[in-house]
């Protein structure tokens, strides 16, 4: 699991210092990383990183104008863990000099970087995806970019079909997002370890299977 990952960036005493140097909106940013990981989505606020800084909540409300706003500079650190951590898995995978399978490989890498990220940090990946402070959907969140390069990978290895490849990220994304969900918010949430494993490489499986068509007539 990704507990090594550091999804505020700094401690709360580099925090400060960092504020003493006149990077108050970076600080409060810190704070609200850690308030949504000790509380999730519903914890983060202006007046509660202001207490966590040591500021007054009118020099908060200067660089932010209220919890939404707040939440989506959160939402764009957690993204940001998030794919760092999935860049981290894929620099384990080895090429096994058949492109077909690395490609195969990377893809389920990039699935247990995803569950192990959100059973690791939470509240941050609760705060990732809640429904306040939308971020702009301008750009794809870049882990699923890495997604779509890795489908690009597979259709040059000859594993997955052209004719799947639209929309393939997605569908990939959905698996490992739903089973991470399950874990955090369902009733997979107090199986026994040994279980969840293996409840989430079938899911990969499963999912690499229906993507490349292994084992079916489509």
């Amino acid at each position: 699991m990704w507990v090594g990952v550091n999804i505020n960036g700094m401690s709360e005493s580099t925090t400060r210092s960092t504020y003493h140097h006149g990077d108050l909106r970076n600080a409060l940013l810190d704070a609200g990383a850690r308030l949504a990981e000790r509380g999730g989505p519903d914890a983060v606020g202006v007046r509660a990183a202001a207490r966590e800084v040591g500021v007054s909540p009118t020099a908060a409300y200067r660089h932010f104008e209220n919890a939404d706003d707040l939440l989506v500079g959160v939402k764009e650190r957690a993204f940001r863990v998030l794919s760092d951590a999935m860049h981290a898995r894929l620099d384990t995978v080895a090429d096994t000099g058949d492109p077909g399978e690395t490609a195969t490989r990377r893809l389920e890498a990039l699935g247990r970087a995803y569950v192990d990220i959100a059973l690791a940090e939470p509240g941050m990946f609760r705060a990732a995806f809640c429904e306040k402070g939308v971020l702009s959907a301008d750009e794809p969140p870049e882990a699923l970019v890495m997604v779509g390069q890795v489908m690009d990978e597979l259709v040059a290895a000859g594993r997955l079909p052209p004719q799947r490849r639209p929309l393939a990220e997605i569908a990939a994304w959905a698996a490992v997002h739903g089973v991470a969900r399950l874990a955090l918010d369902g009733p997979l949430a107090n199986v026994a370890p040994e279980l969840f494993a293996a409840s989430v490489d079938r899911v990969i499986d499963m999912t690499v299977r229906g993507l490349t068509g292994e084992g079916t007539t489509a």
